[in-house]
């Protein structure tokens, strides 16, 4: 049984100010920001927040690059009791359109190097003002800038939220493969049962040190390497940009890191990485935690070759479980598992019809636990469908031991995972079937060394119409952003459809598979 002690972030946020005012919360390049400034700019900004009109309850987007400003933004909102909703920061115009609208959104946040997707914004959604982070020229009554808010710090306790844990945390879209994007409702219970799991496995102090380098939106991030070092008070490293990797290998070096957390594409770079010396000789990382994907074994035995001083564990989530499912243990790991379920949290493998196999036997992988989802913003029936007598349907296949370890087979739906991240094929069909030209589409996944695995489109085209291969990924280019852009667009007479006229992608991947053997 866990035991909640606190109701909100605000509240974490408020101890660290009050009993370790100059411990550093956060790192920002030669910056350092103390838990007392971190509360001051929090309180300033949610009271301009307040200012504005913003309530409990109320959505604000939030597109924001890797920065001290993200993580203002999330706690501001959650103080208000209003709910953050996080954005992915490679998504195009209409794409962010869709969740603002979606969610109803009252204001979004935005960095100013997305400006070109965000600043049409007003006239196809509801938003009331965007708050820009960075530099953004035209700023008026609608267009305001995160800078000027913050120019006088000041707190303002009069505005705290009365926080109940079971309050909505976090909304996270994340797509299903039948469609538009959904949003998974998180509450603090969700969110905090995924952090007192990972404590009863993992000692973690005030003194560790967590680097951010992956995108801040996505859950697993925001989870692991932002949310729980706030509960512990272990400082964040914020690497604001991937490129150069050489800047991360610095950073983990100059300030101690000692939890470093990564997608498999990472690590296999690491494995094969010509690191100088003295970076084996100083570094400080106890743990490599791996998510996002699946970890190949041979990257785990080179990674754990190469670097002995820290433990390589991979683990297994979602966004829908907060996101942590299972992790590997420090004192045991098994290669190809995603390790057992974290305290606090049932897994099952079951059949179609939700009957429980026997250890070793392949089948759905549900979950139970405080972890688990409120349900998916406005789709009471996809919400029907996922959560079945409080157990979530994963949709992913594999096994368990009898240890309890877990091990992932296979995804049941369709889909594909790009270095870490979910690329839909629904989504790209549909944008496809909206250009003229195109009668009918499909798209699949294709094992790739570098990227785990990419897209491949077939596309059926209307009688008498023309179109190339590169007009269509140029086409694509203007609606998708780029990491769901097909890797290859194959244009077919007649794509395989059964009785019904459903397109027949088992068929598909069939001959893809045969084209890449031969």
């Amino acid at each position: 049984m866990l035991e909640y002690r606190f109701n909100s972030f605000y509240e974490i946020l408020s101890l660290h100010a009050q009993k370790r005012p100059k411990h550093t919360a956060l790192f920002d390049g030669d910056r350092k920001i103390s838990y007392k400034r971190l509360k001051l700019k929090v309180d300033t900004f949610a009271r301009f927040l307040e200012f504005i009109g913003i309530k409990e309850n109320d959505k604000i987007g939030i597109l924001v690059a890797n920065s001290p400003e993200f993580i203002v933004s999330f706690l501001a909102a959650g103080k208000l009791g209003a709910i953050p909703v996080p954005i992915n920061t490679f998504l195009k115009e209409e794409e962010i359109a869709y969740i603002l609208n979606d969610s109803g959104a009252k204001i979004l946040i935005s960095s100013a190097k997305f400006s070109k997707e965000t600043k049409n914004l007003f006239d196809k959604t509801s938003i009331q003002k965007i708050i820009w982070e960075g530099d953004f020229e035209e700023l008026d009554e609608r267009n305001i800038s995160f800078k000027e808010i913050l120019s006088n710090l000041e707190s303002h306790e009069k505005t705290l939220f009365n926080a109940d844990i079971d309050h909505i945390a976090t909304i996270i879209y994340t797509s299903g493969t039948t469609g538009k994007p959904k949003g998974a409702i998180l509450t603090y219970r969700n969110i905090f049962s995924n952090i007192l799991g990972v404590e009863k496995l993992l000692t973690i102090t005030p003194k560790d040190r967590f680097i951010v380098y992956l995108p801040m939106f996505h859950s697993f991030t925001l989870t692991v390497t932002v949310l729980l070092p706030l509960y512990f008070a272990s400082p964040i490293v914020i690497v604001r940009s991937i490129m150069p990797f050489s800047n991360i290998i610095k950073q983990v070096l100059l300030k101690r890191v000692t939890i470093f957390t990564g997608v498999p594409d990472v690590y296999k770079a690491l494995s094969k990485a010509k690191l100088p010396w003295y970076f084996h000789w100083f570094n400080k990382v106890k743990f490599y935690i791996s998510g996002a994907a699946a970890l190949p074994e041979d990257t785990l035995k080179r990674f754990s070759q190469k670097f002995k001083k820290g433990k390589l564990l991979e683990g297994y989530g979602l966004s829908e479980c907060s996101p942590v499912v299972a992790v590997n243990l420090p004192k045991k790991q098994k290669p190809k598992s995603v390790g057992p379920a974290i305290p606090g949290v049932e897994v099952k493998i079951v059949d179609e019809d939700m009957v429980e196999l026997p250890l070793g036997e392949i089948g759905e992988i549900i979950v139970k636990g405080d972890n688990v989802m409120q349900g998916y913003l406005n789709r009471p029936e996809a919400t029907s469908e996922t959560i079945v007598n409080g157990w979530l349907r994963t949709g992913d296949l594999g096994y368990i031991d009898e240890e309890g370890f877990i091990y992932i087979v296979d995804r049941k739906k369709d889909l594909i995972i790009s270095k870490g991240i979910n690329i839909y094929p629904r989504e790209i069909e549909e944008i496809l079937m909206n250009n003229p030209y195109i009668k009918a589409a499909a798209v699949i996944g294709q094992k790739d060394e570098k990227s785990g695995e990419v897209p491949i489109a077939y596309v059926e085209i209307e009688e008498d119409a023309k179109i190339s291969e590169n007009e269509i990924k140029k086409y694509l280019k203007e609606h998708l952003a780029n990491f769901k852009i097909p890797k290859s667009v194959f244009i077919v007479d007649e794509l395989p459809k059964n009785a019904t006229g459903k397109v027949l992608k088992r068929v598909l991947k069939e001959k893809l598979n045969k084209v890449d053997k031969s």
